[in-house]
């Protein structure tokens, strides 16, 4: 049961109901389209004549069309599903190595992308994102209605403001604030876990969509983590929760984190470690400082036994951050986004092992599970833009 918080109450006004069923029929259209109105009059017992005249607003709004159904001999019936041939968001997605800027409808659909390196430099990473974006306005006829980031980076959410990358090291950099102010069009920004997590949400397959608790961890050079409680990212107060990457879980890592520690989950499970692993193990450094961590994982998979340690010595300091976080919030679900996912099934027992280790007897089980996004952090940077618009339909 919630507590009602009386200093910040949402009193109902006349309108109100009507705001929440056309949220509903829109996201019902989402969901299960193309679907016609009498199966979302059955399943949301909202009578025909409403559902008509939502259906009729929200086709004004370019938001939903009709389409034809399949015939069983007589006139095809009429089905409503998204309307999906305009861009109606751009997602940045600013990555340690290389940033992405496209264009999604309304489903999430890429429209149309862009990818250049991303520049240590913050000034110069902006300038390169700004000129993308103008770029993709330029073509779409102003049909953009907001544009989402995703960065590795510490982010109020309620000022749209990054305060802190510890990759680059950027200190309250005006990333944000340059981009609204040279577009002119709105701008959220949000951590790159949470967004993950926020397009696992919105994208992920049904098992994880219908999933209320679940943390993503997100893995490249650094771990980030996404928390998501009764189907909403918890960010905390000061909209930073989720930096599990930085608890101790030992000493003595084979790299130090970004924040310099040797103790920390980032410095023993990230992908900096394992190709560290990999030097030590070859005993050539000049080899493995010239591969990726693609390359690492590639070598793995095609049989070569030090890159395969390097990756299952990883995997095991995954697996024992994870049953701190199992042990501490007990989550119905973990997914594992990043190109880890792409060494999947060679570490997924060795994950699930040491995970099972760290947890008490007793406590309810977890699913660890793989992400299937290809761009999970291109796909939340529109989630960032797309979930408000189906979270809070006033017409």
């Amino acid at each position: 049961m919630r507590r009602i918080d009386l200093k910040n109450v949402n009193v109902a006004r006349s309108n109100t109901i009507r705001d929440i069923n056309r949220q509903i029929v829109l996201n019902y259209v989402r969901e299960k389209g193309p679907i016609s109105r009498a199966d979302i009059a059955r399943e949301t017992d909202l009578q025909r004549s409403t559902i008509s005249h939502i259906v009729k607003e929200l086709t004004h709004f370019n938001l939903i069309k009709e389409v034809d159904g399949e015939s069983s001999g007589g006139r095809p019936p009429a089905l409503l599903t998204l309307r999906s041939a305009r861009p109606i968001a751009i997602g940045v997605d600013l990555g340690t190595v290389k940033t992405t800027v496209a264009t999604c409808d309304l489903t999430g659909r890429i429209i149309e992308k862009e990818e250049f390196w991303t520049d240590s430099a913050e000034e110069r990473t902006t300038s390169l994102i700004i000129e993308s974006v103008r770029n993709q306005l330029s073509k779409n006829g102003g049909t953009i209605e907001g544009i989402g980031v995703s960065l590795p980076a510490l982010v109020d959410t309620r000022k749209e403001h990054v305060l802190f990358s510890p990759h680059f090291m950027w200190r309250d950099p005006q990333i944000i604030e340059k981009i609204s102010t040279a577009t002119g069009i709105p701008v959220t920004a949000e951590n790159d876990a949470n967004a993950a997590a926020l397009a696992e949400l919105w994208f992920g397959r049904p098992e994880i969509r219908h999933v209320r608790d679940f943390i993503l961890v997100f893995i490249e050079n650094g771990i980030g983590t996404g928390i998501v409680f009764d189907g909403q990212v918890y960010r905390g107060p000061a909209g930073v929760a989720g930096e599990f990457g930085h608890m101790r879980i030992g000493t003595d890592a084979p790299i130090e984190c970004a924040t310099g520690s040797r103790e920390c989950w980032e410095a023993f499970a990230s992908e900096k470690s394992a190709l560290s692993r990999y030097e030590t193990r070859l005993g050539d450094q000049s080899h493995a400082s010239r591969i990726s961590f693609i390359q690492l994982v590639d070598l793995a998979l095609d049989g070569d036994e030090n890159a395969l340690f390097a990756l299952k010595e990883t995997a095991k300091y995954i697996g024992i951050g994870m049953g701190n976080l199992i042990q501490g919030l007990s989550p119905e679900a973990i997914i594992v986004g990043g190109s880890i996912v792409r060494a999947w099934p060679l570490i997924a027992g060795d994950i699930q092992s040491s995970a099972g280790q760290v947890i008490c007897q007793g406590i309810h089980e977890t699913k660890i599970m793989a992400s299937t996004l290809g761009e999970p952090g291109l796909l939340g940077a529109f989630s960032l833009v797309l979930a408000d618009k189906f979270a809070s339909i006033s017409i």
